[in-house]
């Protein structure tokens, strides 16, 4: 999978969200990727950080995933 060889991660969580009560902020149809790591604490029903990268952030994102493609 793309995400694995752009992010060198050990597995993948994807997320979708529905209506407000299901989180969803942006109301068209979009998931989530999040690459993971062996023990990086992250847990997929409660994260513990909420925040949206900012366009710099999101930017080496997509080169990383673009780069993998390109390969």
């Amino acid at each position: 999978m793309i995400t694995k060889k752009a992010y060198n991660c050990d597995g993948i969580t994807t997320r979708q969200n529905n209506e407000p009560a299901g989180d969803q902020h942006a109301f068209h149809f979009h998931f989530h990727v999040f690459p993971r790591y062996k023990n990086d604490g992250y847990n997929a029903v409660q994260p513990s950080e909420k925040r949206l990268a900012d366009s710099e952030e999101r930017e080496t994102y997509a080169q990383k995933i673009k780069a993998a493609l390109r390969a």
